[in-house]
């Protein structure tokens, strides 16, 4: 009996090429999983590719930036490929495992110290970045946060979907972090003429959709919300927004590994939590869930309590049609792809203040 021939395999001459492409796992009939094991290694291989290109960035020149965790292990693996320097100025949360990958590869880091504030940690960091640009003259700073360069990688991402998920009306949903990797997954696939739905996550405290005015003290979905303006995010291409707080987001998480075996982070597991509560009620649309990093960043202070975590099947949204209406644990709102201007909205609340 013939069996049949296996598929070619593709040797790869870097490892950035073997893990730049998230795995797609069905969840449901109208949710998949695009489980990365670091997605932003597409943000930081297109973004040094294309400033090389342009003559920016040259050999051995060193790149900085400022990260809470998987954007410094993409820069630094990029940084590795192309015989760059790499700079790390890096989040609290940033642990010794992670801190560890980043030296070997070749990295000095920077690490903020101990803090309860991601708002104060992320000012820091800023800070830090903007010293480091006075002492230095060979570095060139990254800005994760407001060079649209972090776009580019994303169009591959979104060449796979299109061929993975051809012909269907489709809702992308993720966390907005810095905007790149949702705006960068849509952008081309709506320029494609494809009917695309963008459905944005928040922690609550972030002023990139308007919820600085709330704290959740548990907090530690680092890099999906921002306590400064970015400039990637585009608020008009996102539909529909959700703001999680910490023990929904371990919900989802909990729930992702328990149902379908994926170990995956706290912002995986709000999109997973938000895709089923939306896929329920648009069964005719597939629900694309971006899943960002695994889960292992999490594991003491997530999964470790798993016990705690509470059953995703008796949560649900508070629907609001206006922002004055937020409201902790978790709220949805319609955004209709309209503009936001966070820093006009942060000098109206200071002079209301004053």
């Amino acid at each position: 009996m013939r069996t049949a021939a296996a598929p070619a395999a593709t040797v790869h001459g870097h490892i950035t090429d073997a893990m730049k492409a998230p795995d797609l796992l069905r969840l449901s009939h109208n949710v998949v999983l695009a489980r990365f094991e670091t997605m932003k290694v597409y943000a930081a291989l297109g973004a040094v590719r294309t400033l090389m290109e342009r003559g920016t960035v040259r050999p051995g020149q060193t790149l900085v930036d400022s990260s809470s965790g998987i954007y410094a292990l993409a820069l630094a693996m990029a940084c590795h490929r192309y015989g760059l320097g790499c700079h790390i100025v890096a989040s609290t949360t940033v642990d010794a495992a992670m801190r560890a990958q980043l030296e070997i590869l070749g990295a000095t880091v920077d690490q903020m110290p101990p803090s309860d504030s991601l708002r104060l940690d992320q000012e820091r960091r800023v800070r830090r970045v903007r010293q480091l640009l006075v002492e230095r003259t060979d570095v060139h700073w990254m800005r994760q946060y407001h060079d649209g360069v972090h776009y580019a990688g994303y169009e591959e991402f979104a060449d796979l979907v299109d061929a993975a998920l051809p012909d269907t009306p489709l809702t992308v949903v993720g966390a907005v972090g810095t905007g790149a990797s949702t705006g960068g997954l849509v952008k081309p696939l709506r320029q494609r003429g494809r009917e695309v739905r963008l459905l944005g996550l928040q922690p609550f405290g972030s002023v990139t959709f308007g919820s600085e005015d709330f704290s959740d003290p548990e907090a530690i979905i680092a890099g999906i919300g921002s306590s400064i303006p970015f400039d990637n995010v585009r608020h008009d291409l996102y539909d529909t927004l959700h703001w999680v707080d910490f023990r929904h987001a371990m919900a989802g998480a909990v729930d992702l590994l328990r149902a379908h075996a994926v170990f995956a982070g706290l912002s995986t597991g709000a999109a997973h939590l938000v895709a089923a509560w939306e896929a329920a009620r648009n069964p005719d649309r597939t629900h694309l869930v971006i899943g960002a990093d695994t889960g292992h960043r999490y594991t003491e202070r997530v999964f470790s309590r798993h016990q705690e975590a509470l059953d995703p099947r008796t949560l649900k949204p508070h629907q609001i049609t206006d922002l004055a209406d937020l409201a902790l644990p978790w709220s949805a709102m319609e955004w209709n792809r309209r503009s936001y201007d966070v820093r006009t909205k942060q000098h109206e609340k200071e002079g209301k203040a004053s």
